[in-house]
């Protein structure tokens, strides 16, 4: 009775010594995360991608009984760099919020930079001759009041 002979000995189960390669999931997943992350800003960010677009600011348009109130995200722009134009019934603002000086090396940039464009058509007849804008803490606040004429009026109902 002969006995069995050992397996690992066979040429046809030994394995070729390489060195395996290790699975890192957090890896692949930061890998992708900086694809995608360089994919949105190419999109959405002309400053970030070298196109040099023109972008637009975050705002709220707020009506009120007597005028419309235009709230603009604008931070680190100084009001010289701020141009608001009111044009019939459309609100212009536009400007540039100018790059920093920097010293050291900027590895990481999220913030906007360049020429901003918002416009807003207002629904109704503004009184130019009134119209004030305030910069307080990097938000922009445009109050454009409305003419007599777009105002609201109670209207009072007689007996017939």
């Amino acid at each position: 009775m002969a006995l069995p002979t050992r397996q690992s000995d066979s040429p046809a189960r030994t394995r070729p010594q390489q060195a395996e390669a290790r699975w890192e999931p957090f890896g692949e997943l930061e890998q992708f995360n900086r694809q995608f992350g360089r994919l949105l800003d190419s999109v959405w960010s002309p400053v970030a991608s070298g196109n040099g677009g023109t972008w637009t600011p975050l705002a709220d348009v707020e009506e009120t009984e007597d005028a419309w109130i235009v709230e603009a995200e604008l931070p680190s722009v100084e009001g010289d760099d701020i141009n608001v134009e009111l044009r019939d019934s459309e609100l212009i603002i536009s400007g540039e919020i100018k790059e920093k000086e920097r010293k050291g090396v900027l590895r990481k940039r999220t913030r906007r930079t360049g020429e901003f464009e918002y416009r807003v058509v207002l629904p109704g007849q503004a009184d130019e001759e009134h119209v004030e804008a305030k910069l307080h803490d990097g938000v922009l606040s445009v109050r454009v009041p409305k003419s007599e004429r777009a105002r609201r009026r109670r209207i009072e109902v007689k007996p017939g």
